[in-house]
C-alpha cells in the first residue's frame, strides 16, 4: 500500500471517530488529526479567559483573541498518538471534560473560529497520507477526500459510551447529564449556519451501535484497502 490517500471521518459526537482514526493512522503510517481537539482547545481557552460560561458568551472577545491562540499537536511515543497543545501547554486532559463538552459546539458555531481552524487543517493534509476526523472534514475541509466515512449511533448508545469513559477517568457526572450533552451537541452541530454536520453525498455511512471496535475497524480498513488498490 504505497499510494497515500486522504481519509475523512465525520459523524456525531461520541461515535468513536477518534478511536477509529487513530487505529487507521497507526496501521497505515499516516498522520492523524483530531479536529475536535482543536475546537475543544479553543473552548478551553475561552473558559479560562472568561469568554464563555453558563451565563455569558462574548463572541466579539473570542474573535479578537483568535490571533493569540496557537494550536499544535505533539506526538507522544508512550501513548502512541499526538496530544493537543494550546499556546505551548499540553491541554490533552483538560479538554476532555464534560465542562468543555458543554461549550465546544457553541464555539464551533463561530464562523471566524471555523475559518481559522479549517485553514490549519487543510495545510496539515496538503500532502495526503492523513486521517482526519471531525464534523465537516468530507464536506468542507477535504471535499475531494479519497474516502469519506460518516459515523453514527443512537444517542443513548453514544451517551452510555461517553458516560463509561468519564466514570473511568473519575469524573463525577450522571448518565442523564451526559445524554443531555450528547443531544444538545447533536442539535447545535446539525443546525448551525456555518458548515453544519451533514453526510457528504459520497460518504459511506456506518452505524456502529452494535459494532465493537475490532468489527468497526475491519469494515473500514477493507474500504480503505479497496480505495488504495484502485
Amino acid at each position: 500500500m504505497n499510494t497515500k490517500i486522504t481519509i475523512a471521518i465525520d459523524g456525531f459526537s461520541s461515535t468513536g471517530k477518534s478511536t477509529l482514526a487513530k487505529q487507521l493512522a497507526q496501521q497505515l503510517g499516516y498522520i492523524y488529526v483530531d479536529t475536535g481537539a482543536m475546537y475543544r482547545a479553543v473552548a478551553y481557552f475561552a473558559m479560562q479567559n472568561n469568554i464563555i460560561s453558563a451565563t455569558i458568551f462574548d463572541k466579539v472577545a473570542l474573535i479578537a483573541a483568535l490571533p493569540s491562540i496557537q494550536l499544535s499537536f505533539q506526538f507522544n511515543p508512550t501513548l502512541g498518538f499526538a496530544e493537543m497543545f494550546l499556546n505551548h501547554e499540553n491541554v490533552e486532559s483538560q479538554i476532555r471534560t464534560i465542562e468543555v463538552s458543554n461549550y465546544v459546539s457553541k464555539i464551533a458555531e463561530v464562523s471566524e473560529v471555523r475559518a481559522k481552524l479549517v485553514e490549519q487543517q487543510q495545510e496539515m493534509g496538503k500532502n495526503k497520507g492523513i486521517v482526519m476526523d471531525g464534523r465537516d472534514i468530507g464536506t468542507v475541509v477535504f471535499p475531494e477526500a479519497d474516502l469519506k466515512i460518516f459515523m453514527t449511533a443512537s444517542a443513548a448508545t453514544r451517551a452510555q459510551r461517553r458516560f463509561a469513559e468519564l466514570q473511568q477517568k473519575g469524573d463525577n457526572v450522571s448518565y442523564e447529564a451526559v445524554l443531555k450533552n450528547v443531544e444538545e451537541r447533536d442539535y447545535i452541530d446539525t443546525h448551525r449556519e456555518d458548515s453544519p454536520l451533514v453526510i457528504a453525498a459520497d460518504a459511506i455511512e456506518i452505524d456502529n451501535s452494535s459494532l465493537n471496535k475490532e468489527e468497526q475497524f475491519a469494515i473500514v480498513f477493507d474500504l480503505v484497502s479497496q480505495v488504495i488498490i484502485k
